[in-house]
């Protein structure tokens, strides 16, 4: 059974936090606009910099960042003062984190934008505080308490700030058109590189496809199976456009002594299912799997031509299936 006093401070948790969380969308304003502009127009990269519990959700929003289509990296301050400081170009722009805006760790940090006239971008739930004051622009996080029931482990506040670390990268990627494509450039491995991997990615092309023409013999389809070895072969007219599938479920219904002479258009499937290049490769096991008979191979086309072919262990290879 659970506790009940453990659910009520959770409630009371997650309460605190939806109202920091609601202050700070009541105060977002122009400074929102501003600070996008500054590191949409930024030539070089976004620099984001913080101590303690900001510095953690700082590398947080450069990860994000960067994944999502602003070159982005994290520098720790202390690091930056010894020596660091030589990865910020003139080009950059500097997000500083400090709730307080009173970290003194991000005093050289910040001398150093201002002594060269790099971009600084605070957030911060005091404008009037050093931080706030010295910098470009404010991203004001909400100024009503912690979750924590002493008032002082940074809870309420870290989660504004890696909130507003995605409003910034979820609203770049709208201004820059950040596509599934782009994603995918950037996320090659995993499941997640999978789901995005494009039939084109996967398919195998030119000789590698199994095809025979409307006048073939099975003989000649036989052959050709066992040639490409992926269970199928197509079938193809004079203008190179699919007009059919043999697979190894048509052999076996079709077995008899005089298979090898009979002609391919009488023994193939028409019309089969196919799919384009710039399908998903999740979306072309969809296809394979609801065709009712489970089929294993899906020929590929650009205007009713073959131009590739996948087979299901092409998609299980990239964890698609």
């Amino acid at each position: 059974m659970p506790n009940n006093t453990d659910l009520e401070n959770a409630h009371r948790t997650i309460e605190r936090e939806i109202c920091a969380l609601r202050e700070m969308e009541e105060n977002l304003g122009e400074s929102l606009s501003a600070a996008l502009d500054l590191m949409q127009n930024c030539k070089g990269r976004v620099i984001v910099t913080g101590m303690g519990k900001s510095g953690h959700v700082g590398r947080k929003i450069a990860a994000t960042l960067a994944s999502t289509g602003t070159p982005s990296f994290f520098i720790h301050p202390a690091e930056a003062s010894h020596g660091d400081l030589g990865m910020v170009t003139d080009d950059d722009v500097v997000i500083a984190i400090s709730n307080g805006g009173e970290s003194k760790e991000l005093s050289d940090i910040i001398t150093y934008c201002k002594r060269h006239d790099i971009g600084l971008i605070a957030i911060t739930k005091n404008p009037e505080s050093t931080l706030g004051k010295i910098s470009d622009l404010v991203l004001k996080l909400p100024d009503n308490g912690e979750a924590c029931p002493l008032g002082l482990a940074p809870t309420s506040s870290t989660t504004a700030t890696l909130v507003m670390g995605d409003i910034l990268a979820v609203d770049l990627m709208e201004r820059k058109g950040f596509s599934e494509t782009d994603y995918k450039q950037r996320h090659p491995g995993g499941k997640l590189g999978a789901i995005l991997r494009k039939v084109s990615d996967i398919m195998h092309t030119g000789d590698e496809m199994p095809l025979i023409g409307e006048d073939a013999i099975m003989q000649d389809a036989l052959i050709t199976m066992s040639a490409k070895m992926l269970g199928c072969v197509g079938i193809i007219d004079k203008e190179g456009k699919l007009t059919g599938i043999i697979t190894d479920g048509d052999l076996r219904r079709w077995m008899s002594p005089n298979l090898i002479t009979e002609k391919v258009s009488k023994v193939m499937t028409r019309n089969p299912k196919t799919i384009t290049p710039d399908m998903l490769a999740v979306e072309a096991v969809k296809v394979m799997n609801n065709t009712g008979r489970g089929i294993t191979n899906l020929f590929v086309l650009e205007n009713e031509k073959p131009v590739g072919i996948i087979h299901i262990h092409d998609c299980l290879r990239i964890g698609a299936a």
